[in-house]
């Protein structure tokens, strides 16, 4: 008798209007790439754009592309192109320097731009290491004290004397999805400012920035935008705060007058101020060529198909998976999960390393949690099956409370 999901799949992505996505990015056909969530798959189109930009813009214009090929206004037109991904107006997101170096722009800004008395900074209690690491020392330069809060307690914990929270939209662990309008909406009844990293949700679902008054965002580009690795990261600052908004590093690409080379700094209007240095040119350029890929586009369709794999998926896996084995730590409810679906696996090491051989690509997390990510533009029914199915066989062979397959 034929596999009723098997079945199932095939209705699933017949009936998927983005399955033609697929063809636009490099992927092979005997590996189901589910770690998109760490690192996009290239876009066919960009190699061809790299060569063009390395010989005829760099090759043949050098410093004529500054302004020929539309190098310097890069930064603020590629955030353009982001903007409508995370729902931000015009004039608010620019593209440059890495998260890190943007979740500590944003972080001591919003102590800046804090009333007097605030001297405290929520942290996400489950966040990213990095972005722990860039608070505290933004918080010793600030003079503020870090308060690390678990995201549900963001609300609660929040009072006249904090400044600012700094909180992940999706968990990077287990896929959970945090509350943007709810805990936004009670950091701004505290009088403080709402700074979230969107690492784990830009490009994957709707984020809503300009609808629910976040104050300050940044997040990758190299995930679910498909950017290549080390691609930008981009900084959100609405437009109520750029007046205000106090770079602690300021450069003179932000400078009001850059060639100017004057002594004194004088800031750029608008989300140019978010610059820094001179922007990384080859690895922005892929970006944009990358970003090709949703013209046309709408993140709710991403979002619908994503919640339609990770529920896929979990159903494949309770169907194939031997008993006891995995334990999902993603929630089940819609409005709490973002596009990853993680699993407790005690074997998680020896369990992942045996999948990606068997040409199911996830990623770990020690101790013993295994991430699958799916990327709705070019992750389909059938590829989820063929996952959940061949996670059941290397279960079966690797015997619980082992450390190797066939150990």
């Amino acid at each position: 008798m034929s596999d009723p999901l098997e079945g199932k799949a095939l209705a699933l992505d017949a009936a998927d209007e983005l399955a033609g996505h697929r063809k636009r990015f490099v992927l092979d056909e005997d590996t189901v790439y589910l770690d998109g969530n760490s690192l996009g798959a290239l876009p066919a189109h960009v190699p061809a754009r790299m060569a063009d930009v390395v010989a005829r813009e760099w090759g043949e214009l050098r410093i004529r592309s500054w302004e020929e090929s539309g190098w310097w206004t890069a930064p603020e037109r590629i955030g353009e192109r982001i903007a409508p991904l995370v729902g931000a107006g015009p004039g608010q997101v620019v593209v440059g320097d890495s998260t890190s170096v943007n979740v500590f722009k944003a972080v001591v800004a919003a102590a800046r731009l804090a009333g007097p008395g605030r001297d405290e900074i929520l942290v996400d209690a489950t966040t990213f290491p990095t972005d722990g690491y860039v608070a505290e020392s933004a918080a010793r330069m600030t003079g503020h004290r870090i308060v690390p809060v678990a995201p549900a307690g963001m609300a609660e914990a929040a009072g006249p004397r904090t400044a600012a929270a700094l909180v992940n939209h999706v968990d990077f662990r287990s896929g959970r999805l945090h509350d943007l309008p709810g805990t936004t909406a009670a950091l701004h009844a505290a009088g403080a400012l709402a700074v979230w990293d969107l690492c784990h949700s830009a490009g994957a679902l709707p984020v809503g920035l300009d609808a629910h008054g976040v104050d300050l965002a940044v997040g990758c580009t190299y995930k679910y935008l498909n950017g290549g690795p080390g691609s930008p990261a981009y900084l959100y600052v609405a437009e109520r705060h750029q007046a205000a908004f106090d770079s602690p590093l300021p450069g003179w690409n932000s400078h009001a007058d850059p060639f100017a080379m004057a002594p004194g700094y004088e800031a750029a209007p608008g989300a140019a101020r978010g610059r820094v240095g001179t922007p990384d040119i080859l690895s922005m350029l892929a970006l944009e060529a990358a970003l090709d890929v949703w013209d046309g586009v709408a993140i709710e369709d991403v979002r619908a198909k994503s919640l339609a794999l990770t529920d896929f998926f979990l159903e494949c896996v309770r169907a194939y998976a031997p008993g006891g084995r995995v334990e999902p730590v993603t929630p089940e409810a819609h409005a709490e999960r973002g596009s990853q679906v993680a699993l407790r696996c005690a074997e998680a090491p020896a369990v992942m390393a045996e999948l990606i051989r068997r040409g199911v690509v996830g990623d770990l997390r020690r101790p013993d949690v295994l991430r699958f990510g799916f990327t709705p533009l070019y992750v389909g029914f059938a590829d989820t099956a063929r996952a959940a199915r061949v996670l059941a066989e290397v279960l079966a062979d690797v015997p619980a409370g082992t450390g190797a397959p066939g150990a």
